[in-house]
């Protein structure tokens, strides 16, 4: 297993080597020759320039984040950490934090700021397309010369889906990858394994069905939730880089094989496979419905694995749970063990900090002290987050000793390629289209998958012709 981590991180972020550590904080901590001084008056302005900093006039930046919940208290204690040693490198400096779901964030809030040219200073920032869009509008600080400065350009694993026209405007914080998180306790007591084929798993979600459980969980009120899962059915059906070619209007969403796709997903609707009442129910719910014994499959990203620590909701699961991709599907085009993989969730700066030179400062000192070797550790070890940056694979082998980390990192080792996720592709009104009506409107019954893949393809004809 520790052999296969290495495999890992070369196909995960897709860079050539995995050679060094991003290396921990450079500090600048004044020269000193060891010299006594030569006078009293020598000695006072010493003394003086050491003091100097506690005189500074203060200063207050805003941190956009989206580490709220109980499920996000660790991530949100790293960058708690971080804002302690900002503030202590920069004099006067006070940060306030702003925490915001992060589809709020990401679809209104910051949509509604970079309109107004009034974003805070730090924020929680999607890579494509948003950070290229912002980019273009010249809302985002070029943060290339910075990352020259810091000598930590190279050090990122994948930095594409924050780079406009060759320059980076964003900062990956992780990776992840998505599959099914399953009950292993329920699944030993049936005497089952983790489905080898498509058919095995439809059996499975059947006979959990007749035993009176939840085969997977489900929580809609926010289209993203679903889509996760529905993403992976039309791209085994269709292929995985189907979704990539909408845009570009060499696939179309009516395509027969992506509304097969769709089909299958409200077939697993329409047979009950997921908690009635759905619609309502929030993200949060979506994991306890797990937790808790109710559902015994739950379909979300990598980053769940760290509700199964100490301490967190999901903690009397702890050595319970597994992971598992989506079976290949009979008939599907393309490789079939490719999984939605991506570094998209980051944080990115507002470009009027470039005009103040204490901004300037202060986004320096928190891209040092964020994009670390010692920060990238703790978030794969303490919330399940996957490096952005390449880290030394000996490091990494000796840090991960969490038994459902290490089945993940089997399952992403498996596959033989990835796609990134629909959001990250196509155009923001398609993304709006289907996240918040079509894929409701599956679900409740009030569209079918062919009228689905219809809608789509009109808003998608729309956004495409307007670039154009």
């Amino acid at each position: 297993m520790r052999k296969s981590l290495t495999l890992l991180l070369s196909l995960m972020f897709v860079t050539s080597a995995l050679l060094t550590g991003c290396g921990g904080n450079k500090n600048n901590a004044a020269n000193s020759k060891g010299e006594p001084a030569a006078t009293e008056e020598a000695a006072a302005t010493n003394a003086a320039a050491t003091e100097e900093p506690a005189s500074a006039e203060p200063f207050e930046m805003t941190i956009r984040h989206t580490q709220v919940g109980a499920d996000k208290q660790k991530r949100l204690a790293i960058l708690e950490d971080v804002v302690g040693k900002v503030q202590a490198d920069v004099p006067g400096l006070t940060f306030k934090l702003d925490g915001v779901d992060s589809d709020v964030n990401r679809k209104e809030k910051l949509r509604g700021e970079m309109a107004a040219g009034n974003p805070p200073e730090i924020f929680d920032l999607f890579g494509s397309p948003d950070s290229k869009i912002y980019a273009k509008e010249g809302k985002l600080l070029d943060l290339t010369p910075i990352l020259d400065e810091l000598g930590i350009k190279d050090k990122f694993s994948n930095l594409d889906p924050f780079t406009y026209e060759g320059k980076i405007y964003g900062l990956p914080i992780g990776g992840s990858g998505e599959g099914f998180f399953y009950n292993k306790e329920y699944y030993t007591g049936k005497g089952w394994k983790a489905p080898a084929t498509f058919a095995e798993l439809e059996q499975q979600l059947a006979d959990i069905k007749a035993d009176g459980k939840v085969p997977m969980a489900g929580a809609s009120k926010a289209g993203w939730v679903p889509l996760m899962l529905a993403n992976h059915l039309w791209s085994r059906y269709a292929g995985p880089d189907v979704t990539a070619k909408f845009a570009t209007g060499e696939a179309k969403w009516n395509d027969p094989n992506v509304v097969k796709g769709l089909a299958k997903y409200k077939e697993w609707v329409d047979k009950g496979y997921f908690k009635k009442g759905e619609l309502g129910f929030e993200y949060a719910e979506y994991t306890t419905q797990f937790t808790s014994g109710e559902a015994i499959l739950m379909y979300d990203g990598t980053w769940k694995s760290s509700v199964f620590k100490a301490g967190q909701s999901g903690e009397g699961l702890i050595g319970k749970v597994g992971f598992f991709n989506i079976p290949a599907v009979e008939g599907g085009v393309g490789d079939q063990t490719a999984l939605m993989r991506d570094v998209n969730n980051g944080y990115g700066f507002s470009a009027s900090a470039s005009e103040d030179e204490r901004q300037l400062a202060a986004v320096k000192s928190f891209i040092k002290n964020m994009f670390n070797e010692e920060m990238q550790l703790r978030g794969l070890v303490e919330d399940g987050v996957l490096p952005a940056m390449k880290i030394d694979p000996a490091v990494l082998n000796k840090n991960i000793t969490d038994d459902l980390m290490s089945e993940i990192v089997a399952v992403l080792n498996s596959s033989q390629s990835s796609f990134p996720a629909f959001d990250s592709l196509v155009q923001a009104d398609v993304t709006t289209e289907i996240s918040n009506i079509q894929i409701q409107s599956l679900i409740g019954g009030q569209t079918t998958p062919e009228k689905m893949g219809e809608a789509l393809q009109k808003i998608q004809e729309e956004a495409n012709a307007a670039v154009e």
